[in-house]
């Protein structure tokens, strides 16, 4: 039997249909969901958030949010996912540089620098879900 996946943001569902495994960013690590799993509520990281099924994978960039695995069911609900053909390497690749120079420059609040590792952080998913994607045409 497989594992009905969803993943819901604010605005969109973004992924929805029967798959064999979920890779997904815990807060303390990858977690890997396979049919029949233990109940399960945690918290996500930032990551990629990678969907097998059939012997194919697929890989949605995600930022934060939370998993909820009911017998074989899998909630994610997440302020933002994407699709790997969805996002925009060179845009990706120019907010990591924004992002390491405005940490670079130092004299930053502590507020201003979260933030900005934080961009950086978005930007290097960004990258390496994309990155993936690429190399698997």
């Amino acid at each position: 039997m497989p594992l009905h996946l969803e993943v819901i943001t604010p605005e969109r569902r973004v992924y929805e249909d029967d798959v064999d495994m979920v890779v997904a960013p815990g807060s303390e690590g990858y977690l890997g969901i396979l049919p029949h799993h233990a109940p399960l509520l945690t918290a996500l990281g930032p990551g990629e958030f990678r969907v097998k099924k059939g012997g194919a994978e697929e890989v949605l960039a995600v930022f934060g949010g939370f998993m909820d695995v009911r017998g074989d069911r899998v909630v994610v609900l997440t302020d933002v996912a994407e699709h790997a053909e969805e996002i925009d390497a060179q845009q990706a690749r120019e907010a990591r540089e924004k992002a390491q120079r405005a940490i670079e420059a130092g004299a930053l609040s502590a507020a201003d620098e979260l933030r900005a590792r934080a961009a950086l952080e978005h930007a290097l998913v960004r990258l390496r879900v994309s990155e993936r994607r690429r190399r698997r045409r």
